[in-house]
């Protein structure tokens, strides 16, 4: 069966016809997507992991690059990145597609064993956004995802086998050309890894006062270098980058949660109304306060 058809089927069997949006399986880290309408080009924070399109297309804009991906591409995306999107469904059916969040342990679990097994690969240079790229599926990995999916359809077979097929579509992902990206994670030591450590603080602690003296402390680098190894990752600054993570949060937290507007700024760590105002309709070309539907 197709993948589009695994998808269909799952949707169909967990009443999610309606959904516009992504969806957690019964897999932890596994995510369906699904977009009956498409979606303007709007500013959004891309998660890391692996992104693989069924159905309909999608083309994002990162810094001066544009990308776009369709039925049967993925990316591999090894920070989350704040970037624009814009999404369409082709001939009234909906986008369909698989987001995973690759849980670290897992990760390093998978690189360890192709290592020990005298696997050798050579650090990626991440250029152009590190790794953000279109790729077609090969038929390796195409065959992993049809697997994986076909899983969830089945309760038993999710519980018994979801983690080994979930480990066997990032090994197919690692060993493929766009793998350096994984495996430049997975080595902590690099500028890439900690970079990308920093990123999660801060997108758990983004309300907090985040300084750059502290951030490039913390990943054990000077304040030159942060910058350089920041800039070169995410193609942004840290304070753009923190900026973008705040007012996306706050989008969320306004537009799906209900917040209001000085509640969200609060959340996020604005103390300035006015200035938050004012950056997030820069961001978003619309005031908090216009409530148009989110798109992921």
């Amino acid at each position: 069966m197709s993948l589009i058809k695994l998808l269909e089927t799952y949707i169909e069997q967990n009443e999610l016809q309606s959904l516009d949006g992504i969806h957690q399986t019964q897999i932890p880290g596994v995510l369906i997507y699904r977009s009956p309408y498409g979606s303007d080009r709007q500013p959004l924070v891309y998660q890391s992991g692996i992104l693989i399109l069924a159905q309909g297309y999608k083309n994002i804009y990162l810094d001066q690059q544009s990308v776009t991906y369709g039925a049967n591409d993925y990316l591999v995306v090894g920070v989350p990145l704040p970037l624009e999107c814009e999404s369409f469904v082709e001939e009234g059916k909906p986008l369909l597609g698989i987001s995973i969040r690759i849980p670290p342990g897992v990760l390093q679990k998978v690189v360890q064993k192709i290592e020990a097994s005298g696997y050798s690969r050579k650090p990626g240079t991440c250029e152009l956004g590190c790794g953000l790229r279109s790729v077609s599926m090969g038929k390796d990995i195409q065959d992993a995802s049809i697997r994986l999916t076909a899983s969830l359809c089945h309760d038993l077979e999710a519980k018994v086998l979801g983690e080994s097929l979930l480990e066997e579509l990032i090994f197919r992902v690692l060993m493929s050309k766009e793998g350096h990206v994984l495996f430049d994670l997975a080595h902590q030591e690099g500028h890439y890894a900690r970079v990308a450590g920093i990123l999660n603080r801060v997108h758990q602690d983004y309300s907090q006062n985040l300084t750059i003296n502290d951030l490039a402390k913390d990943a054990n680098m000077s304040i030159s270098a942060f910058h350089q190894a920041f800039r070169h990752v995410t193609m942004e600054s840290p304070l753009q980058y923190i900026k973008k993570v705040r007012l996306n949060k706050a989008k969320e937290l306004i537009q799906l949660e209900g917040r209001k507007v000085n509640e969200a700024a609060r959340m996020v760590g604005y103390t300035s109304p006015s200035q938050f105002h004012r950056e997030y309709k820069r961001l978003f070309k619309e005031t908090p306060g216009d409530r148009k539907q989110s798109a992921y």
